[in-house]
Parts: structure tokens; C-alpha cells; sequence
């Protein structure tokens, strides 16, 4: 049986290529419906409209969803830890990578 160091190490590194999906997610949070709420301003540049942005990013969310998802379910059955705790430790550390490189950079 695992300890949670381990999952929580396993979900910071697949947290590094979680930065495209994410990033993906929020240019289109920016420039969908919260800048249609007049929350945010659309980039002048982005002219394409969504629908390119949402057949680039469906199957980017998909691929990482799946992997993520296959990953942490064989690591569940393997450790000793509450599922509620589980879970949640390990979303939060996939969001370590893109939050660092957000403050960082």
C-alpha cells in the first residue's frame, strides 16, 4: 500500500504537460463567454471565431482527461487513503506546475 507522497508526486508531473489543457481552457473562458459577459476584452487578433479553438482543444482535453483519469484510478486501488481525500489531493497537485508557471512567468 501506498502512502500519499506518491500519488501526490505522480499528479505534479502530470501536471507538466497539464499546462496546455489548462492554458487552452482559459483562452477560451477569456475570450468566449466571459468576454461576451463583458468581463474580459477579446484578443483583436483572435478572428478564426471558436469553433477552431474548440476542435484544437477537444481532443487535447480528451487525450489528457483519459490519461489522467487511467493514471489515478490504477494509483487509487493502491493506496490507503480516503477517496474524498484522494481525489481532491490529487487535482490540487496537478494544478501545482500551472499555477507556478503562472506567478513565475
Amino acid at each position: 500500500m501506498w502512502k500519499l507522497p506518491v500519488p501526490i508526486g505522480v499528479n505534479v508531473l502530470l501536471g507538466i504537460p497539464a499546462i496546455i489543457p489548462l492554458f487552452l481552457a482559459w483562452y477560451l473562458m477569456v475570450n468566449g463567454p466571459l468576454a461576451a459577459l463583458g468581463w474580459t476584452q477579446r484578443d483583436p487578433n483572435e478572428s478564426d471565431g471558436m469553433l477552431l479553438w474548440l476542435v484544437i482543444a477537444a481532443p487535447v482535453f480528451c487525450l489528457f482527461g483519459a490519461i489522467w483519469g487511467l493514471v489515478n484510478l490504477g494509483m487509487r486501488r493502491r493506496t490507503a487513503v480516503p477517496a474524498p481525500q484522494y481525489w481532491l489531493t490529487s487535482v490540487a497537485a496537478s494544478f501545482v506546475p500551472y499555477i507556478a508557471g503562472f506567478f513565475l512567468f
